[in-house]
């Protein structure tokens, strides 16, 4: 941990030196609202978000925030190491995996044109019963199996033993924006009409579990963190498939799967509490996860080491240094394209655009990693080979 401000209602607790403004104020917001729990934490890779920092750990007394979750409902990472030597690989069989990804996985706006099996999708959820879920299944069927624009990726990636890696970051698509949206505005709703003292300002509408609403969206919730996972899952057994027509014999080892946007009942200093983990990852003692870098940085596999002051939760990232409308406005293409080429990772950096995810608008994933050995340790760590963005 770097720093505690003790000057609100409840600490603020921070493993970064130099929160951005907005994020601070943010905090500030969280840390004064009448239910938050304990202290609030921030971790290295904190920026602001819309009403809670994305980076953000919030723990409330039986009240779910659904701007404390965010829009990408579920978004998540998922890694799986095979059994592919790095050492002697040809640029050719690298961009033929490269080709098959894109030719198996829509990318950015684009959806399959088919219906993909319902057995795909997440079970044991009366559909009837989840409002938003149900007005969007149809669409979701042929949107289960794509990676979605911004910072969504796949990567190849080696690891330190000289091994190939497969990694996706990837959310709920369209099904966690309108579940989020929807909750918002009831919860706004409420909050007005029933006089909340919270500043609308500060866009931290709540929903007290002793309603209806709370539990409806802590459901719609729920099923889109496991539609997320689905979707990710999907896309890595296409990824495993391109790869074995490449090469011959490949094993792989088991998925490796984390969430980095949602809330959950967890017990903390001796409560029940709802934890909301805002571009953050849970890392119990002994919880393998997973912190991405940037796509020309490394990225990790982590252990959680289960610290309770973070409510035992870590980085979900890098985090980002320059907003996506600075990085375009700053950042120099040919600069971006010089340094991943010099370091032989192919890319798909073509235009201004690209720029919002370019290396350099993100913070040092080094310095980052340091901000939070006391969270986590590494167990594994991954450097990218080749990159599609969303």
């Amino acid at each position: 941990m770097q720093k505690i401000i003790s000057t609100e209602k409840i600490p603020i607790k921070m493993w970064l030196d130099d929160p951005e403004t907005g994020s601070l104020e943010q905090a500030y917001n969280l840390a004064n609202l009448p239910f938050s729990f304990s202290h609030v934490c921030l971790m290295p890779d904190t920026h602001q978000g819309y009403g809670m920092p994305i980076g953000g750990v919030l723990a409330t007394d039986n009240v779910i925030i659904p701007n404390a979750v965010g829009v990408d409902v579920g978004c998540g990472m998922c890694a799986v190491k095979t059994s592919v030597r790095v050492d002697g690989l040809e640029r050719k069989q690298i961009t033929d995996v490269m080709r098959g990804i894109r030719e198996l996985i829509p990318l950015g706006f684009d959806h399959h044109k088919q219906r993909q099996d319902e057995n795909l999708m997440p079970q044991d959820f009366n559909i009837d019963d989840l409002r938003i879920v149900k007005r969007q299944y149809l669409a979701a069927l042929k949107q289960i199996g794509t990676l979605g624009g911004g910072n969504h990726f796949i990567e190849l990636q080696k690891c330190n033993e000289g091994y190939l890696w497969l990694m996706i970051h990837s959310g709920s698509r369209n099904f966690g924006l309108q579940v989020a949206e929807y909750y918002n505005k009831i919860a706004k709703k409420m909050n007005k009409a029933y006089f909340s003292s919270i500043n609308p300002k500060a866009d931290l509408a709540f929903l007290p579990f002793d309603t209806d609403e709370a539990h409806h969206y802590y459901r719609e919730m729920k099923y889109c963190i496991l539609f997320a996972f689905a979707n990710r899952k999907l896309m890595m057994e296409r990824i495993q498939d391109v790869v074995s027509t490449v090469f011959s014999d490949v094993t792989y080892d088991s998925i490796i799967n984390i969430a980095h946007n949602y809330a959950a009942w967890e017990e903390h200093f001796g409560k029940k509490v709802l934890v909301h983990r805002k571009g953050a990852t849970s890392a119990k003692a002994g919880e393998i996860g997973i912190i991405p870098g940037s796509q020309g940085t490394k990225s990790y596999i982590v252990e959680g080491l289960g610290n309770p002051e973070s409510f035992m939760s870590c980085s979900h990232g890098a985090g980002r240094l320059m907003s996506r409308a600075a990085a375009k406005r700053d950042l120099n293409l040919e600069e971006e394209k010089r340094k991943l080429d010099e370091q032989g990772i192919i890319h798909s950096i073509r235009g201004k655009y690209d720029l919002e995810e370019a290396a350099s608008a993100y913070k040092d994933i080094t310095q980052v990693m340091a901000f939070q050995e006391d969270l986590v340790k590494i167990k594994v760590e991954l450097s990218p080979l080749a990159v599609i963005k969303g």
